[in-house]
C-alpha cells in the first residue's frame, strides 16, 4: 500500500523495524526536551502529515518497551487518525510511573499501525436474536 506523507520533522520517515512488524515507530519532533512528571500528560508533535486512502485508519499505540521500562504510554489507546484528517500527527503521552520522564527530540514515542475498517449502516429492529451468552457482561464467566 502506498500512502502520501509530508515530513516536516528533522527525522527519517517511519519504517518497519522487521519484516513482519505490524507497526512503525513514530518519533518526537520537538525543539527542546519535554518533561513528563508522574501522572502528567502532554501532546507530543511528530512533524508528520498523512493522506490515508478511504476505508483505512492509522492507529497510534504505545511502544511496549517504553510502557514496561518507563511507565510511559499513549493515553487514548489506540488513537485513531481518520482518512480525511490532514493535520499533524500528535501523540498524547502520559507518564504512569513515579519518576519524571524526559522526552527528547527524535525519541521513538509510539507505533503507528495502518488498518482497514468498515463503515457501519444501522438496521433498527425491535429485538435481537438470542445467543448463548445473552446479557452476560463484565466478569460473567467467573474468571
Amino acid at each position: 500500500m502506498r500512502i502520501k506523507i509530508v515530513n516536516q520533522s528533522k527525522h527519517p520517515l517511519p519504517e518497519y523495524a522487521t519484516k513482519f512488524s505490524a507497526g512503525m515507530d513514530l518519533r518526537a519532533n520537538i525543539e527542546e526536551s519535554i518533561v513528563l512528571n508522574p501522572l502528567e500528560r502532554k501532546l507530543i508533535p511528530t512533524g508528520l502529515f498523512i493522506e490515508l486512502p478511504e476505508g483505512f485508519e492509522a492507529q497510534i499505540r504505545p511502544r511496549s518497551g517504553l510502557a514496561l521500562k518507563k511507565g510511559v504510554t499513549v493515553l487514548n489507546t489506540p488513537g485513531t487518525i481518520d482518512a480525511d484528517y490532514r493535520g499533524e500527527i500528535g501523540v498524547i503521552l502520559v507518564n504512569l510511573s513515579n519518576e519524571p520522564f524526559v522526552v527528547n527530540d527524535g525519541e521513538r514515542i509510539c507505533q503507528m499501525i495502518i488498518a482497514k475498517h468498515e463503515t457501519a449502516a444501522w438496521i433498527q429492529v425491535d429485538e435481537l436474536k438470542q445467543s448463548e451468552r445473552g446479557e452476560g457482561g463484565f466478569g460473567h464467566t467467573g474468571k
